[in-house]
């Protein structure tokens, strides 16, 4: 399990969300077909996290990035499909198919009820620069999440005034901001 999912998920978990790391979505012959894939295995979600309350269901994709350049704007915005990282913000007919199928397929088990909707999401522990605004305006648009380090410095930065849980966030979160002033 990757570290930085870890984090992420308990921090959703925090929030109200159940949590399911590495969520694999059974595509369809067709489906792949569609979707320019013909030999793709099934498709793996970082992180599927659902809060029952409020019928969310967030598809979120974990970068961390934390000792490289950082998520860079243009490689969501402008960054031709074939070369992207970020396959789901950029290639429409593939985000398209993965959500519809991921919608029928956890309706079918019985985890989510028919009408919800799955909303994508970027947790991303390091952004490039100044790109921040154009990315965030961009998700805006799009209607996408972005979980960026402001929100984890603040969401850790909470859970360190907690009592202690037992859990990957909880600790890092005591680790870091327990003795700072």
């Amino acid at each position: 399990m990757d570290a930085f999912e870890q984090i992420v998920a308990g921090l959703l978990f925090r929030e109200g969300f159940w949590v399911t790391q590495g969520y694999k979505v059974e595509l369809t012959k067709d489906d792949k077909k569609l979707i320019k894939r013909p030999s793709c295995p099934r498709w793996e979600i970082d992180l599927l996290a659902y809060k029952g309350a409020t019928q969310e269901l967030l598809v979120v994709e974990c970068k961390s990035y934390l000792d490289s350049f950082g998520v860079k704007a243009r490689e969501i915005i402008e960054q031709p499909i074939a070369k992207s990282r970020y396959k789901l913000f950029v290639d429409k007919v593939l985000r398209e198919t993965v959500l519809s199928r991921l919608t029928q397929q956890i309706h079918e088990s019985g985890l989510t009820p028919p009408e919800v909707i799955p909303k994508l999401a970027l947790a991303a522990g390091k952004i490039y620069s100044d790109d921040r605004p154009r990315l965030e305006a961009h998700f805006n648009r799009q209607g996408w999440i972005l979980y960026d380090t402001q929100w984890l410095f603040t969401k850790l930065r909470s859970r360190s005034e907690t009592s202690y849980e037992d859990s990957v966030s909880d600790v890092v979160s005591k680790l870091i901001f327990r003795n700072t002033a």
